[in-house]
């Protein structure tokens, strides 16, 4: 009797062990940044040295247009929608989705070729793209303002998203192969940058995005000048070290965003190899290494029309949403997909 109980505290402490283990795989949360280790600050602007005098009898324009002008991101933070007018240098926000752009109103105009907006909560921030800058906004007495700036951020900054996580903002230099850590305290807005991590074999590639999944980050596969391979990157959230180098056919080297979707790969793609938006496509596969092996589907026509560009996926609740242009009659989607079936696919824009 004795013999039994032994092994089976034996075999309930292994039990114990292998549980714990599989809990230590898990991506754990940062601990809180205590703004000590920095590369440096953001700046003030005017706006954020006197935040309660910039927002008095402060009054939103209204959108000048009826129409996107390559519309690159589409996101909700709390009960707000955002778009990201690209080639209208706009932000534009509204409470309720299908509200007429012409009535949305302008958060940012400040910025040249934004392509993403990304926020905590607490802060917002918009990559100025052609300006190389990143512009926070904090929302003071109800009203959206720009109250800090970080220069020199690298070359072409073109996409940025907040990890939960590890409590950071990555903000990704499309022309030079770098990432941007920015934190912030829990009790101040204040913006910092923390660390740049520099990724070699992207250095000379235009990639238009990165994906964060678990504790590895998936580097959209891209063009480059010298024609080199095209290829999706697979790196680790901490190093940045490459895990896993995934080849691509040329006609789809050119893509916009990895999404994972249930337990598919969504792929949107611009160009190929040669820059030509022919291409440009939605791809979906089990495996990114099945797209080499021509394992994949192509769903754009058969779900979203076809023969424009699409460009960056986001989800908000159990809908995911698709920015495209080239289309003036199709620029925002919204879809769902159950059981692995694209469904409810809506034309919201």
């Amino acid at each position: 009797m004795k013999r039994r109980v032994s092994i089976l505290l034996a075999a309930l402490l292994l039990l114990g062990t292998i549980l714990t283990g599989c809990g230590d795989s898990a991506p754990k949360k940062a601990a809180p940044y205590d703004g000590k280790d920095y590369i440096r600050m953001s700046e003030l602007t005017p706006e954020g040295e006197d935040p309660g005098k910039a927002v008095q009898d402060y009054v939103y324009e209204k959108n000048y247009d009826s129409l996107l002008s390559v519309p690159t991101y589409i996101t909700r933070v709390d009960d707000v929608w955002f778009i990201v007018d690209c080639y209208h240098n706009r932000v534009l926000f509204t409470d309720k989705l299908g509200t007429p752009i012409d009535q949305w109103n302008i958060m940012c105009n400040k910025a040249y070729y934004p392509h993403t907006i990304a926020s905590d909560g607490t802060v917002y921030l918009i990559d100025d793209t052609e300006l190389n800058r990143i512009l926070v906004y904090e929302k003071v007495d109800g009203v959206f303002i720009n109250t800090q700036v970080l220069f020199d951020i690298g070359n072409r900054p073109h996409y940025c998203a907040y990890d939960e996580i590890s409590d950071t903002f990555y903000v990704w230099s499309s022309g030079t192969g770098e990432m941007y850590c920015l934190r912030r305290q829990a009790d101040t807005s204040t913006v910092y940058l923390t660390d740049i991590k520099k990724i070699e074999q992207l250095s000379d590639i235009y990639v238009r995005s990165f994906t964060i999944i678990g504790d590895e980050v998936y580097f959209a596969s891209g063009v480059s000048p010298s024609g080199a391979r095209p290829q999706i990157l697979v790196c680790d959230i901490d190093t940045f070290a490459v895990k896993r180098a995934i080849d691509v056919p040329d006609e789809m080297a050119g893509m916009v965003q990895i999404m994972p979707i249930d337990d598919m790969f969504y792929i949107t793609v611009s160009t190929d190899i040669t820059g030509n938006q022919d291409y440009a496509t939605i791809l979906r596969c089990k495996s990114l290494e099945d797209l080499a092996e021509g394992q994949y589907e192509d769903i754009y026509s058969e779900y979203f029309v076809g023969g424009g560009t699409p460009y960056n996926l986001s989800k908000v609740d159990d809908t995911y949403y698709l920015t495209e242009h080239r289309l003036k009659d199709h620029q925002i989607w919204s879809f769902k997909v159950e059981n692995k079936e694209v469904t409810q696919v809506t034309s919201v824009y």
